[in-house]
């Protein structure tokens, strides 16, 4: 019996060397490259930031205006940084579940080459003044088809993978991944077709709505399921526990299925559309807080007792972070999207940002550097070179963001909406009120870019394999237990 378990034993380990091997080129290619669209997203958000309170910063070069170089800075966080995270997450966790080798990385990897192209292409766009202006579909209008034509090209693999998976049972991880890859193709098709294709022809107020939807769904029904799929992955495996409930994980799972898809249109809140609509959406990003708690309680108390393997282990300690950040994005979110609150932050500087960037950075992005931090030993075969560089970036990304987007986007944002609503407050002092909030927006940014230098450096040596080789990776101070003798 004990020769049967070492044998399997060995039999899967080295179908995962296999499956990571196979993976190598794809993984790194959209870790690292979307790496490079993060730093370029960091230094556009600084000079957008810095313009919100200094107008004549860098006045006299049109490409930098405020309005170019703000849709540029989200549009590469979005598509460029957090899209292709989520595809090198996807690819990986989908092969290592099902149990499959990837026989089709050479086509990933042009595909990926072909979405960076594209990027590029629309971010100069954007600095050309060929944007749309319109959130979370910065790009010009040509640009959509073919994302969404590479998006079919890279995520087609990973549904193949789960059909011919080898075993019978399918991981909670499984179920997210899964819809996340048919919930992608449902709102970025739907939201650009009616919005950039169909709005000339329609209602321009039901497009503001139907934007406001979209960027919502893209969130709650793509990013926050492959965050989520990575946690329920990482969490037990650093661990070596089991997931807390099993029953648990899937209310989480049919609670955001279910709630996810209402969300958005009380960003329009008093637009001429139907109120049911505006409501219902309200409800359900207030809703959005139980499949967070669902989704907290099972990670945090799979993770209860093991403090100093979170303190160890950059991977748990990132996707902790991560989820702390889910329930904080769902309680923010919730205040923000009662109609109370709406009257003073729907119009206001900073309201909609800080919850975006709590939320893609404060929640998702920590999940992402989580996921990169344990997937990229694997494929590699090499060790993270310095636990240093690695609690630097933690803390001060954790620092930048709090900052961003807890005390300068949404506390500004009801300050500045106060004095909007208030008839006796003066337009300037209103402004004077907001200065000091975009100074702070400003700070933050220094913080996270400071700590995204020591993250992409970080990559850069492991992408050229110059990591020390370790048996036990993302553990850079692991003490084996003593074992008693054989």
């Amino acid at each position: 019996m004990a020769s049967d378990i070492t044998s399997q034993q060995v039999e899967d380990k080295v179908l995962r060397a296999s499956i990571d091997r196979s993976l190598r080129h794809p993984v790194m290619f959209f870790f690292t490259s979307g790496a490079a669209w993060l730093a370029l997203s960091l230094i556009l958000g600084m000079v957008a930031s810095a313009k919100s309170h200094s107008p004549g910063f860098l006045g006299d070069c049109g490409i930098f205006n405020y309005g170019r170089v703000f849709s540029a800075h989200m549009a590469t966080f979005i598509y460029g940084w957090a899209a292709q995270a989520a595809f090198g997450t996807i690819i990986w966790l989908m092969a290592r579940l099902s149990r499959q080798e990837s026989k089709k990385s050479g086509v990933i990897l042009s595909i990926g080459h072909a979405w960076n192209f594209v990027i590029s292409l629309g971010s100069i766009g954007i600095l050309l003044g060929g944007g749309t202006g319109k959130p979370w579909m910065y790009f010009p209008d040509w640009v959509w088809p073919l994302l969404i034509v590479c998006y079919f090209a890279i995520g087609i693999w990973s549904v193949i993978a789960f059909r011919v998976r080898r075993g019978g049972h399918v991981y909670i991880s499984q179920w997210y991944l899964m819809a996340a890859l048919f919930w992608f193709p449902w709102v970025f098709l739907s939201g650009n077709v009616f919005v950039n294709s169909f709005a000339d022809a329609g209602n321009g107020v039901m497009a503001a709505g139907i934007n406001a939807w979209f960027r919502s769904a893209m969130f709650f029904l793509f990013f926050t399921p492959v965050a989520i799929a990575s946690a329920y992955y990482i969490a037990p495996k650093v661990t070596g526990r089991p997931v807390y409930s099993y029953k648990l994980a899937l209310l989480g799972f049919w609670a955001l299925a279910i709630i996810g898809p209402w969300a958005g249109m009380q960003k329009v809140m008093g637009a001429p559309i139907p109120v049911f609509l505006q409501y219902a959406g309200a409800a359900a990003s207030i809703l959005f807080i139980i499949p967070a708690i669902c989704v907290g309680v099972n990670v945090l108390r799979t993770t209860t007792g093991k403090s100093e393997t979170v303190a160890h282990s950059p991977s748990l300690r990132f996707t902790v972070a991560g989820i702390i950040g889910l329930i904080a994005t769902a309680v923010v979110g919730g205040i923000l999207s009662h109609p109370d609150a709406l009257k003073y932050t729907q119009f206001a500087f900073g309201g909609t940002y800080g919850y975006e960037i709590l939320a893609l950075y404060g929640f998702f992005s920590m999940c992402m550097f989580g996921a990169i931090y344990f997937i990229v030993p694997r494929v590699t075969n090499r060790e993270w070179i310095a636990g240093g560089l690695i609690r630097s970036h933690f803390w001060m990304s954790l620092y930048g963001v709090v900052f961003i987007g807890l005390f300068c986007g949404i506390l500004g944002a009801f300050m500045h909406g106060y004095s909007l609503e208030a008839l006796d407050v003066p337009g300037e002092a209103s402004e004077d009120r907001l200065l000091a909030y975009t100074v702070g927006i400003t700070v933050g940014w220094i913080f996270v870019a400071l700590a995204n230098v020591f993250f992409c450096f970080h990559l850069l040596m492991m992408w050229l394999r110059l990591g020390r080789r370790s048996s036990h990776p993302t553990l850079l101070e692991h003490h084996e237990p003593t074992l008693p003798p054989a």
